[in-house]
């Protein structure tokens, strides 16, 4: 096994370790307590849902694997702080489409080669990439394991 492989293992590895934790952590909050927010004046737990939601599908283009599934919930959950909007999907929809979106992503993390892992994501041009080779796709998946893995921690 090469350095390369060996290290987007080790990055997949983490990632589908934080997933693996905060399925266990929704399995034990029920629809009810993700209503509550996670300190006082802070946000409601479905919003912080909504936005690993969000930002996971939007992994879907930045690492060119397809465009998002859901783009009705950006303008909710990234574009605007919680409660902005009057109504937002139920924790119900959310938790269905964080189990969809995830599978999704893992399947595309599967199928990428490593070396391609190396190449650069969406939001940085071909010649800002040469300069900056450490803006690649892998880069994504450790920066978005730490805001899950961020979020996930607010939730506890």
């Amino acid at each position: 096994m090469n350095d390369q492989h060996f290290f987007v293992k080790m990055v997949l590895e983490n990632w589908q370790g934080q997933i693996n934790a905060m399925d266990k952590l929704l399995v034990r909050l029920t629809n009810e307590q993700l209503m509550n927010e996670i300190s006082p004046g802070r946000n409601r737990g479905v919003y912080l849902l909504g936005h690993l939601v969000t930002v996971h599908d939007l992994m879907l283009p930045l690492l060119r694997f397809e465009e998002v599934i859901y783009p009705d919930l950006q303008p909710v959950f990234v574009d605007a702080p919680d409660r902005a909007f009057e109504t937002i999907p139920p924790a119900i929809i959310l938790r269905e489409q964080w189990s969809v979106i995830n599978e999704r992503l893992l399947n595309h993390f599967h199928a990428l080669p490593t070396v391609e892992w190396f190449t650069r994501h969406t939001n940085v041009s071909e010649e800002d990439f040469i300069k900056e080779p450490k803006r690649n796709r892998l880069n994504v998946v450790i920066g978005r394991t730490s805001h899950l893995t961020y979020h996930r921690g607010q939730l506890i």
